[in-house]
């Protein structure tokens, strides 16, 4: 594996990969081993997978944290053991319990879980308990306690409610698991719910209208014109402001050192805690943060390969 790619890729990840297949297969595609995942999705779950690659890689906790936008098919009226249609049966509530239900009991339900709300995390899920994944410790039949965690419903629109079919538009913060929203939501209407479906359409500034298929992927590395589909790192900070080092000092800044505005081409004003992209000409050096009590731009994350 020789080559190197620097950036960031929108990828549609297909029903039936997980996202560590993604990632390995694009290794074999770039042809290069470095190369990371931004946030895991299910197998069953279709859409974007943003993937960092080279120096790229040093976003992914970043863009880890940015809010997720989901459309998801919530099926009321059963549990399993995975909140999900693939799982083993716990629970049905059969046909009486859900001619309780109304649209407009559900949609309320549903409304009812905008903002912060508490969430138990699913035993089918990648998070490690004492350096054990809790889907390994589900998979030998072991059942372990799990401290809730806030996670922040920033939008929800119910789209379509076609019982025991409910269609839904979900914005929510990192740490969210669509599968137990729809399990909350079920319990929370007496019925039990489970998630039918999930299409992750959005993941900060990338969207699912511009994500590619690995078989595109492959297509375009053929005809060596992946390049044209990765996005720089710099990119994603569009809304910083941008300074260039003067040249006299980009050795300096290469070397990760703090900069005075003295030593830019265009010295200029900053807000204390401003951040702001560095150039040493064309070249995108890093993310630097101008602390005002020592009057310089202290760098919070190089980007140099």
């Amino acid at each position: 594996m020789d080559n190197t790619y620097n950036g960031i890729m929108n990828v549609y990840k297909e029903r039936g990969f997980t996202s560590h297949d993604v990632v390995a297969k694009l290794r074999g595609i770039c042809r290069m081993k470095k190369i990371g995942h931004t946030g895991t999705l299910d197998p069953e779950a279709v859409g974007v997978l943003p993937v960092c690659l080279g120096s790229g890689t040093k976003l992914c906790g970043m863009l880890t944290d940015w809010d997720k936008e989901y459309f998801a098919t919530l099926r009321l009226g059963i549990t399993t053991d995975t909140q999900d249609m693939t799982g083993r049966v716990l629970s049905t509530c059969g046909e009486e319990g859900l001619n309780r239900l109304t649209e407009d009991k559900v949609r309320e339900a549903i409304m009812g879980f905008l903002g912060t709300y508490s969430q138990v995390p699913p035993m089918y899920s990648a998070l490690k308990v004492d350096g054990r994944k809790l889907y390994e410790l589900a998979r030998a039949g072991k059942e372990v306690e799990r401290k809730p965690r806030e996670v922040q419903i920033k939008e929800i629109e119910v789209c379509a409610v076609e019982l025991p079919a409910v269609k839904m538009r979900v914005v929510c913060s990192k740490g969210t698991y669509i599968r137990t929203l729809c399990h909350d939501i079920g319990m929370r209407l007496g019925c039990g719910g489970v998630m039918e479906s999930l299409v992750r359409s959005r993941v900060g500034m990338f969207g699912i209208d511009s994500a590619l298929k690995l078989e595109e992927l492959q297509r375009l590395k053929d005809e060596n014109r992946i390049s044209d589909v990765i996005i720089t790192p710099d990119a994603v900070f569009g809304r910083n402001r941008a300074v260039t080092v003067s040249e006299k000092w980009r050795r300096l800044a290469e070397n990760g050192n703090c900069l005075y505005t003295a030593q830019l081409e265009e010295p200029m004003r900053f807000g204390d805690g401003e951040q702001v992209r560095v150039y040493g000409g064309k070249r995108f050096y890093g993310i630097y943060e101008y602390r005002g009590d020592e009057d310089a731009l202290k760098p919070v994350r190089m980007f140099l390969s």
